[in-house]
């Protein structure tokens, strides 16, 4: 696996903020590199998770400051996205290492989830300090299609740095190659449910994970599958904003669907299933809404 580089092109143009988003790649592709050799894993795991630790509450320090210095009006909003990270997230999955003593596979959820976690939240949250991303878009949906294309192109923007081209307003759901498949509902106010089913072709995602990283692809691996899981947040983040839902929401491995399980999901009938295309691969949008029972 290729050396993790990070590319200048994502820098925000704040100096310190940009060298601590630089640093903490070259500390995830040293991980990764552990991941691969279980030969001596723990002890250096030890050292790069305490490393890690300690680096991640400086650098949120210092561009937490630098919100505060600005007014950025999402700072609330942001600051809990690093709280919960290093309150929660980051504790979890020491956790989880120290119980089944730094195994491959305890090791490899780690920083999947840290390689997803730091490509969404870089990616989209921090480019939207300087503008760069627009966080609180609301969308009419009047001319439904149009809007979520539009939405769809936003997102793989975002996200991937990549354009995303509707073309096909009434996907079947024929196979487009191997990929990722992800469900989520959302409880309106008015009482009724909407559910989102996505998918994303294994290439685009991990391609389009691996263009951040400097890579020209990503080995698919246990790394890669706790990565998609933070993908999708982040896709379903700009999807839930045609519907004006602005909580987060959070995804757990069973949200995550095989091919089989997307199949029969799909035959549930969505009035709304649209099929993308970047020059990648494909993104799949399907959507539908209820009334809940009570």
């Amino acid at each position: 696996m290729e050396k993790a580089v990070w590319d200048d092109q994502y820098n925000l143009g704040v100096e310190a903020i940009d060298k601590a988003h630089a640093n903490l790649f070259r500390i995830v592709g040293k991980l990764m590199v552990l991941v691969k050799d279980e030969a001596n894993s723990e002890s250096a795991c030890r050292e790069g998770l305490k490393y890690l630790e300690n680096y991640t509450m400086k650098h949120f320090f210092e561009e937490e400051a630098y919100m505060r210095s600005i007014r950025y009006k999402e700072y609330a909003r942001h600051k809990k996205v690093h709280d919960k990270f290093r309150g929660e997230t980051l504790k979890a999955l020491k956790w989880n290492m120290e119980t089944e003593r730094f195994s491959p596979s305890s090791v490899q959820r780690f920083v999947g989830v840290l390689l997803g976690w730091l490509t969404g939240h870089i990616m989209t949250e921090d480019q939207a300090i300087v503008g760069k991303v627009a966080l609180k878009r609301v969308y009419d949906r009047s001319g439904e299609i149009a809007v979520v294309a539009r939405v769809v192109d936003q997102a793989m923007q975002d996200v991937f740095r990549l354009n995303a081209e509707l073309v096909d307003e009434n996907y079947n759901g024929r196979n487009v190659g191997k990929g990722f498949y992800c469900r989520l509902d959302y409880d309106m106010e008015d009482g009724s449910r909407i559910r989102l089913l996505l998918g994303v072709e294994e290439q685009l995602l991990l391609k389009g994970v691996g263009m951040l990283l400097g890579w020209s692809a990503l080995k698919k691996d246990g790394v890669v599958d706790q990565a998609a899981l933070q993908i999708f947040k982040q896709l379903f983040d700009h999807m839930g904003r045609l519907f004006r839902v602005d909580v987060p929401h959070e995804l757990r491995r069973e949200d995550m669907l095989t091919q089989g399980q997307f199949r029969e999901e799909f035959m549930t009938r969505y009035p709304c299933n649209l099929l993308f295309r970047t020059r990648v691969g494909h993104f799949i949008f399907c959507f539908r809404k209820w009334k809940a029972k009570r």
